[in-house]
């Protein structure tokens, strides 16, 4: 069985670079097995937080907002690619994920972070794991960090460089570790249902 596994981005800039990192990111599960999605906040375009999914009386949520509710519920894993912006997450993603609650828990999650910079993203990064764990994921020990993105990874996601090399060594380890929690979280869940 093929782990489904959603890979979501928010950068709503014009010159994007982290969706290389997002798009390394699906090739490389994919290329593992993997069912792959990239959740692209940009393109989903959901409206700042007014209401919450669960808000909404059931048939009445936006159809975007419906349809990822959908994706999210029936996911095995998730993976955060983030950027970071005066120390902290990127504002897309972040609304785009406050939109949802119990459709995150009981799953594995695992953080991808980059900048322009060599930092990487990381302090964006490690505020992404308080978070997720606050909605109810576990997020794995591993991430991946890459930075300066422009010389790791070309127009077209793939490595370059000794940058590149980095990231293709660092990315096994993230994705055998997601990997793993993502297989431990579904036997568990069939073998007995989630306390709440």
């Amino acid at each position: 069985m093929a782990d489904n596994i959603l890979v979501f981005y928010g950068s709503y800039r014009s010159d994007r670079m982290g969706v290389r990192l997002a798009d390394f990111i699906v090739r490389g599960l994919a290329a593992r097995g993997a069912d792959a999605e990239l959740i692209d906040a940009k393109a989903v375009d959901l409206p700042m937080l007014d209401r919450m999914y669960k808000e909404y009386p059931k048939g009445t949520a936006p159809a975007a907002m419906e349809t990822l509710a959908e994706k999210i519920r029936t996911a095995d894993a998730f993976i955060f690619v983030t950027g970071e912006y005066n120390w902290g997450p990127q504002p897309g993603l972040k609304n785009l994920t406050d939109h949802f609650l119990e459709e995150w828990f009981w799953r594995p999650a695992a953080v991808a972070s980059y900048s322009a910079g060599r930092f990487s993203g990381v302090r964006s990064g490690t505020v992404w794991h308080s978070i997720l764990s606050e909605m109810g994921m576990v997020v794995v020990s591993s991430t991946l960090a890459v930075g300066p993105i422009s010389q790791t990874l070309d127009e077209d996601g793939q490595p370059t460089g000794k940058a590149g090399e980095s990231l293709e060594r660092a990315f096994p380890r993230f994705a055998d570790d997601l990997a793993w929690w993502t297989e431990a979280a579904r036997a568990q869940r069939a073998r007995k249902a989630p306390p709440y």
